[in-house]
């Protein structure tokens, strides 16, 4: 891509303020992309603090790398997927962490690289993969996954009402010959709707795109997987922060913060707590971060974000 991209990263001030940085600490950034909430972490640690920048994305680190140059002293960089998160900081050798954040879904980056075949505005193969090195693509979903899973993703990852007839509509369209392109896709997405649908403000092909690029990069999964990794690795008064852009991704993290907060599992019927399990976190503050109205106004895609915070308590 042309370094002619503006990175502007969503929640920049409220995921910094969050992260509550001491100069000497450790850092995780889980989702590095082009390195914009990473810079300002950096810029907060001296040569004791620590930063450690993961992406699954080999093209993320590399322009990610270049802008962190400055700080290359206290920044270790690591090409994974955040689902192995437990994985990564073993092999790398760090214990735990005095803030980590995460930044899901795709970057505006991958967005706007026709290349990648994330949009559904510009022509170019069926990848949508967030790692290149990943074995399943776009086209293979598209083109070989039976309808009915293709159904079930459309309408579970993509909460796409119509996605039994566009499911169908793949179908039949892949008998002839397959669907090679994004707009190809779009097409065939479009012939299958309604006229009301596509009257819509939303582009038609928005919520099947997304489904399916979640089925790609098993983006639900990964996030579970981070989140039962990432608090046990908090060091005590170390703060989670996670920015979602979906319902489906916030339901996740909200979720599991939940059951991290609440601590005891007992029954309701229990008059005593039994299983002797506390609380691991306090959320700083119970309710999600979202956007300013100058941010929506600078940064349209921030729309939809919000952020929420944990604090680390006890061991």
């Amino acid at each position: 891509m042309s370094g002619a991209y503006i990175h502007r990263p969503v929640l920049l001030d409220e995921c910094i303020d969050a992260l509550n940085i001491r100069p000497d600490g450790i850092y995780i950034d889980g989702t590095l992309g082009r390195g914009g909430h990473s810079e300002q972490i950096a810029r907060r640690l001296t040569g004791g603090g620590r930063l450690i920048c993961i992406d699954r994305d080999a093209q993320a680190l590399e322009e990610g790398g270049a802008r962190l140059a400055p700080w290359a002293d206290r920044i270790t960089f690591l090409h994974g997927n955040f689902g192995d998160l437990e994985k990564l900081l073993s092999d790398a050798g760090i214990p735990g962490a005095d803030g980590m954040l995460f930044d899901l879904g795709v970057s505006s980056p991958q967005l706007d690289d026709p290349e990648r075949g994330f949009s559904y505005m510009n022509d170019a193969p069926l990848d949508m993969r967030m790692d290149r090195e990943d074995s399943l693509t776009a086209w293979t979903v598209v083109n070989q996954w039976p309808k009915e899973e293709i159904r079930r993703i459309l309408y579970q990852y993509g909460e796409e009402r119509y996605a039994p007839v566009i499911a169908s509509a793949i179908e039949r369209a892949r008998e002839s010959k397959p669907i090679e392109t994004t707009l190809e896709l779009v097409d065939v997405i479009r012939s299958a709707m309604p006229a009301a649908a596509l009257r819509e403000k939303q582009h038609p092909a928005k919520r099947s795109f997304q489904g399916i690029r979640i089925a790609v990069n098993d983006e639900l999964t990964a996030i579970s997987r981070m989140m039962q990794a990432a608090i046990p690795r908090l060091n005590p008064g170390g703060r989670l922060a996670v920015i979602s852009f979906h319902s489906l991704e916030d339901r996740i993290v909200k979720s599991e913060l939940a059951a991290a907060a609440k601590g005891c599992d007992c029954p309701p019927s229990f008059p005593v707590c039994v299983c002797g399990k506390t609380p691991l976190v306090k959320l700083t503050p119970k309710k999600p971060i979202l956007p300013s109205r100058q941010e929506l106004e600078e940064n349209p895609r921030a729309r939809s974000a919000k952020l929420r915070v944990a604090e680390k308590i006890g061991k």
